[in-house]
């Protein structure tokens, strides 16, 4: 697999080569990236001192679209910048909009359709695992038009099934909901006790959903193992990463139709 692109030094932020060779702007945060708010501020993610890096990525042409995240499934759709509601996944169709979602452990995801063109951004922890957000993501874009052979994903930092021990209650619910399927994505590290792969776990609701192996950027970059270059909860750390992306700006006669409102939960 390509190596994600890191850029600064230390390391401030990186890119994935799938979104970047396609010529969408875009990136992951590393802790040494500048300007990102406290976790639990209910703020932007990115503040003035991160607006010189965002300028120089074309992720600066409007405030960013955030997500009060819940650990749901919800798909939001954003139009403008700010606050665009509670939900785990934001979409959009706005040239020029970044669309941005908080983790620390978490798996973030981008997902982009080159055809319409469309843009997600995904947040997905053990619940939205549970409750397949990533596929709600997909199949919120492909109801308003994409194709999910065409699109393309970009996985963010997340901890790794190296460091990611779960109990009973947590497995509990992954048997409920992907029964048969769910053992594939653990190993067992004592009585009641599994390291969990949420890479995995997402990947495969990825190709589920129609998205091609071949068209899913991982680097596999676990928080809790690389906490020089992120933040991880479970190691204590209170700061976030944000990943953040924009469509590419296009010439008016070639934009999509404007997405269909898009605010219902999917499992």
């Amino acid at each position: 697999m390509t190596a994600p692109r890191f850029k600064g030094d230390p390391p401030t932020h990186f890119a994935s080569p799938l979104l970047e060779d396609a010529g969408v702007p875009h990136l992951f945060t590393t802790r040494h990236f500048p300007g990102v708010t406290a976790f639990r501020d209910p703020h932007p993610p990115l503040g003035d001192p991160a607006w010189p890096l965002l300028d120089a990525h074309g992720l600066a042409r409007s405030p960013a679209a955030f997500l009060k995240q819940v650990h749901g499934a919800t798909v939001i759709q954003a139009r403008a910048g700010g606050l665009a509601g509670e939900a785990d996944a934001i979409v959009t169709d706005m040239p020029g909009l970044p669309v941005a979602v908080f983790s620390a452990d978490c798996v973030p995801l981008l997902l982009y359709d080159p055809d319409g063109p469309r843009l997600a951004a995904v947040h997905a922890g053990w619940r939205g695992t549970v409750h397949a957000v990533v596929r709600a993501a997909v199949h919120a874009l492909v109801e308003t038009g994409a194709r999910p052979e065409r699109l393309l994903a970009a996985v963010g930092p997340a901890i790794g099934p190296c460091c990611y021990e779960v109990d009973k209650p947590v497995i509990a619910q992954l048997d409920r909901a992907f029964p048969g399927r769910w053992g594939a994505w653990v190993k067992s590290a004592g009585p009641g006790k599994w390291m969990l792969d949420l890479w995995a776990a997402n990947e495969e609701q990825l190709r589920g959903a129609g998205v091609r192996g071949d068209r899913i950027f991982n680097p596999r970059l676990c928080t809790a193992c690389r906490t020089d270059l992120f933040f991880s909860y479970r190691r204590g750390h209170h700061g976030r990463l944000v990943s953040i992306a924009a469509l590419p700006a296009i010439a008016p006669e070639t934009a999509a139709p404007p997405l269909a409102s898009i605010e219902a939960a999917s499992t």
